[in-house]
């Protein structure tokens, strides 16, 4: 038995190819393709301007699947969040957040996360796998039909689109995944696919350099940057990333990618964490660190959880921090926090992925040392001379 292609794995030239080896013309792949992302079928027999023919020979040996949904959770904000099943046990979330002008779709390209950053839910479940090709995308073709289905809208261009903007800032660090991830991001460029702007698609990055500047050359869309911390040694211990590729580093990645970014900034991402990264002199260290790199910054508010040991700071301290990098010239916006009821916040996806690194028993560990040494046990500790 030959295994069935399934068709959301390949990109526009990949289609071509796999049309070619069924001794079909180049532009049937458009048709396809159109078929697939513009009218979200999934059934060869719907295809109706395809040849009976080939039809039949897609039916045979090809099929159009994207992880199935487990469970669908709408909050009272309006965001909307999917787990989706990707097999063996695993599974990621995938959330949308609908505003007034746009639709933006938070995207998963790995089940879990090897990175582990300290503030963040996903990594303390520990790492499965890469998602494939059609996982990835999948999550789009899925979201964009499910939520014109809710709301009645008809498949296909003249419908009006519900997902304008996509950013890949769900589970897993997409650059470590990145075959895959750039074949999905090719297919969301695609005319005859989605057909979305370069710069309503962002990627989001803790900063894997070698990657980042693989990806100038390769599918170069909007940037945006973890950065989290003023300077190496906290980022050390908040990112452990950081030690593999320090702030020099990363800053000098990022000057690189602008001369192919679709837009002429990067867009540094800092989690807000109480007593940890949120003081004056921290927003201080972060304009002298910058001061060369064109950029904005969005503050997120951090959205607690128990393993983490770390807490939101407060709202009056985050609006101070904001305004010393404001007053330095700097672009800056303060995050709303979206789902927080359905935990589909920033830094909250888990999913039902399995928890690998036992975290559970660590942190209970964790409580019996505070117990026995002292509350200030374990905690990070800024050491200036």
């Amino acid at each position: 038995m030959t295994a069935l292609t399934n068709l959301l794995d390949l990109d526009p030239a990949q289609l071509v190819a796999y049309c070619g080896e069924l001794g079909e013309k180049p532009f049937r792949a458009k048709q396809l393709q159109r078929w697939i992302h513009q009218f979200g079928a999934g059934d060869f027999e719907t295809m109706t301007d395809l040849a009976k023919s080939l039809r039949e020979k897609l039916a045979t040996r090809a099929h159009i699947t994207s992880p199935a949904i487990i469970s669908d959770h709408t909050s009272t904000d309006g965001t909307r969040k999917w787990l989706l099943d990707v097999g063996q046990g695993n599974a990621v979330e995938t959330v949308f957040i609908p505003e007034e002008n746009r639709g933006t779709l938070c995207i998963s390209t790995q089940a879990g996360c090897a990175v582990n950053c300290r503030f963040c839910s996903t990594g303390k479940q520990g790492f499965n796998r890469n998602l494939t090709v059609g996982e990835i995308i999948g999550q789009l073709w899925m979201a964009e039909f499910e939520l014109r289905r809710t709301k009645g809208i008809a498949p296909g261009p003249k419908g009006e689109r519900q997902i304008t903007n996509v950013v890949m800032m769900g589970m897993g660090e997409p650059l470590l995944n990145f075959e895959p991830t750039v074949t999905a991001l090719r297919l969301m460029l695609d005319d005859n696919a989605y057909g979305l702007s370069r710069r309503r698609v962002t990627l989001s990055t803790s900063g894997v350099v070698p990657m980042i500047d693989k990806l100038s050359k390769e599918c170069p869309v909007a940037l945006a940057v973890s950065l989290h911390a003023s300077n190496d040694t906290l980022r050390d211990g908040l990112i452990p990333l950081n030690k593999k590729y320090p702030l020099r580093e990363l800053l000098d990645a990022c000057r690189r990618y602008l001369d192919y970014a679709p837009r002429d900034f990067i867009t540094f991402e800092y989690c807000m964490l109480d007593g940890v990264n949120d003081s004056d002199q921290h927003a201080r260290e972060l304009v002298a660190l910058v001061k060369d790199v064109p950029c904005k910054f969005n503050l997120i508010p951090f959205n607690p959880f128990p393993e983490s040991g770390l807490k939101r700071s407060h709202n009056p301290r985050i609006k101070a921090f904001a305004q010393v990098l404001m007053d330095a010239g700097l672009v800056t916006t303060i995050r709303k926090t979206r789902g927080d009821d359905i935990d589909a916040a920033c830094g909250q996806l888990a999913g039902e992925v399995q928890d690998r690194t036992r975290v559970q028993e660590r942190m209970q560990k964790m409580a019996e040392y505070k117990k026995k040494f002292g509350e200030n046990f374990g905690k990070i500790v800024e050491i200036t001379q």
